[in-house]
């Protein structure tokens, strides 16, 4: 019985001194991406990330990442552009990259992030467009952003849908006019519809052989028929600074002009902070509107020159969200 006794308050003694350690320990929970993140000009790589059907959204995300940095061979990312196609929240894609990329402490790229209407596989849920710093420079010239050159049916309304892939090549054909023969880098289509999307991304691959190519259908119900493609090229008529500054999306929470004002205000100061080229200046602004009267709400609030692509999406994140903007911009 004494040696029962002492091994019980043994035990006792044990535990007391146990417990207060684990009361106190501390969780480190994954930090946000920044709002701008910046890279070196002369050595951008651009990677799409192949399209899975296994699993729900975060798996699909870390499989994803996970992917693209075999792609780029373990390279810094600096830029993220998340389109999900599924019902999962969107909200989390920041975090789970956070997660997967916090064991490489190394600096954490921006992150856009957009609800669409589907992807050119059936259950996939999500594709990433990503920036990465690479090992060698291979834009010596710097590098050109392209903003959206869309294809709209124009048929009188008791005439036949004209079909899509007419516009999308049109779509091609003019982006391909803008580069001027010059290496495209990165493609990325939205259509208004996904069916034949295999043969429909085929275009988009047989038009730039080389780029890494999306195609996306930015609504599950359009408003139109039509076809858009923006891109990236190597070549010294855009971007020709040492470093490039990349935005995340900049969520404007209502669709009134004051919530326009308030969300480009932070974005630029968040590329001031950085030393980028405030929004008036940028290389490339896109937004992401929810309705057709979003866009010139927007625009009321953007001064300058920068080129500007409207994109109609499903969501931008939150519920109140009147829309979103992103920005390409040169750092001085």
């Amino acid at each position: 019985m004494a040696i029962r006794w002492m091994l019980t308050g043994t035990v006792a003694v044990l535990f007391a001194a146990l417990v207060p350690a684990q009361s106190t320990e501390t969780l480190n929970l994954p930090k946000d991406p920044p709002l701008v993140a910046i890279g070196e000009t002369a050595r951008l790589v651009f990677h799409v990330s192949p399209l899975s059907s296994q699993g729900l959204l975060s798996q699909q995300v870390r499989d994803a990442l996970k992917a693209v940095l075999k792609m780029n061979g373990g390279a810094q990312l600096v830029h993220i552009r998340a389109f999900s196609a599924g019902n999962g929240d969107v909200r989390r894609i920041p975090q789970i990259v956070s997660d997967v990329l916090g064991s490489k402490h190394e600096p954490l790229p921006s992150v856009s992030v957009l609800q669409v209407g589907a992807l050119p596989m059936e259950d996939a849920q999500v594709v990433l467009e990503t920036v990465s710093v690479g090992k060698k420079e291979v834009n010596k010239d710097g590098v050109s952003f392209y903003s959206a050159e869309t294809a709209a049916a124009t048929e009188p309304a008791n005439e036949p849908a004209m079909p899509l892939k007419p516009l999308l090549q049109k779509a091609l054909d003019r982006l391909a006019a803008k580069m001027g023969g010059k290496p495209a880098l990165s493609v990325t289509c939205f259509a208004s519809e996904m069916e034949g999307a295999q043969e429909l991304l085929h275009m988009v691959a047989s038009a730039f052989p080389g780029a890494a190519v999306n195609l996306v259908q930015p609504r599950r119900l359009a408003w139109q028929t039509e076809a858009s493609c923006e891109g990236v090229s190597r070549g010294a008529s855009g971007i020709g600074v040492a470093r490039t500054a990349f935005s995340g999306t900049q969520v404007a929470f209502g669709a009134q002009e004051k919530d326009a004002a308030v969300a480009i205000q932070r974005l630029d100061r968040a590329l001031g902070e950085a030393g980028a080229a405030r929004t008036a200046n940028a290389e490339l602004l896109r937004l992401y509107v929810l309705s057709p009267s979003t866009t010139a709400v927007a625009l009321k609030q953007l001064a300058g020159s920068a080129p500007v692509a409207s994109i109609s999406v499903e969501g931008v994140g939150p519920a109140s969200a009147g829309f979103a903007i992103d920005a390409v911009a040169p750092v001085h």
